[in-house]
């Protein structure tokens, strides 16, 4: 695994309660300044890069506890967040008879390929090669529309997990004011990074795996960009929206947006998912998974 930098920022806004809560959520802990021994004088632009030099692995330190790494004294403000307890089944919204397909809009090679792949699955009722295994995690953003697996929120200091009864996957929301690491290892999931407006998260997703789908039959550069606000529906507190905003510069003529809901259910819990216990699908030479058919 990399050794990577965290490159923290500060994306908490003014001072003021509502701030002070919202940053201790996040994980932020203020240090005290430590006194030292009396220093002699000595002209500013000499002395700058020496006190820059020493003053760095301080700041270093104080930045990672700022991290999702140091939770501890930080628990308290959790309780100023929405309540987003138990676990959330996604709604099946289909559109209204005769409406257009909600879809992103794809471009050049990529709707060539999503053109085939369809005139290939209306030929073979639906049965087509899939791209590998079918253990294999659908990554984001499908993870996040898995209609019969549900999904459960984690609240920690300085993260928020989305912990998917699908594939037994997690995705670690960061919310401590780090950025998207400078070295970044694409992933199923990505990497996402996040705050909180009032009572909605806001989520910033890069560094996908080229291999993952945009969704059916839709592939995507590597390039994709998901924007998410995750937030309970005004009138109802049992419904959850997350508004999902894709963007990929090669693949899309323009930004997707779409959004997704979830009930509620308070008596619920996830249950093991081992996919490769009963994982069946004969994969061919080339690494195409098909289907068993007796």
């Amino acid at each position: 695994m990399k050794v990577r930098t965290l490159v923290l920022a500060a994306l908490w806004g003014a001072a003021g309660a509502s701030s002070c809560i919202a940053t201790a959520a996040a994980g932020t802990e203020t240090t005290a300044t430590q006194p030292g021994p009396a220093k002699a004088a000595a002209p500013a632009k000499a002395n700058a890069p020496a006190k820059a030099a020493a003053a760095a692995p301080a700041r270093a330190a104080a930045s990672a506890k700022r991290s999702a790494a140091y939770p501890k004294g930080h628990y308290t403000a959790l309780n100023s967040l929405p309540d987003w307890g138990g676990v959330w089944v996604l709604n099946f919204n289909r559109p209204a008879a005769g409406a257009p397909p909600d879809r992103p809009e794809l471009k050049g090679q990529y709707l060539k390929d999503f053109e085939a792949w369809r005139e290939e699955v209306k030929a073979k009722a639906g049965e087509v090669p899939h791209p590998g295994s079918y253990c294999t995690p659908p990554g984001m953003p499908g993870i996040m529309g898995v209609g019969q697996y549900p999904i459960e929120f984690l609240f920690t200091p300085g993260r928020v997990t989305t912990h998917h009864e699908a594939w037994m996957q997690w995705r670690s929301i960061f919310t401590d004011g780090r950025g998207h690491p400078d070295d970044l290892e694409a992933t199923f999931e990505g990497d996402s990074i996040g705050h909180w407006e009032g009572g909605t998260l806001v989520v910033d997703t890069v560094g996908i795996k080229p291999v993952v789908a945009l969704g059916m039959g839709m592939k995507q550069s590597g390039k994709m960009h998901i924007s998410e606000r995750i937030h309970l529906a005004a009138k109802d507190p049992d419904t959850l929206i997350d508004e999902m905003t894709i963007d990929d510069p090669d693949a899309l003529v323009k930004p997707w947006t779409h959004s997704l809901t979830y009930k509620r259910s308070r008596d619920w819990q996830l249950l093991e998912f081992e996919c490769a216990e009963n994982d069946r699908n004969p994969v061919d030479a080339s690494g195409k998974t098909g289907f068993k058919t007796e």
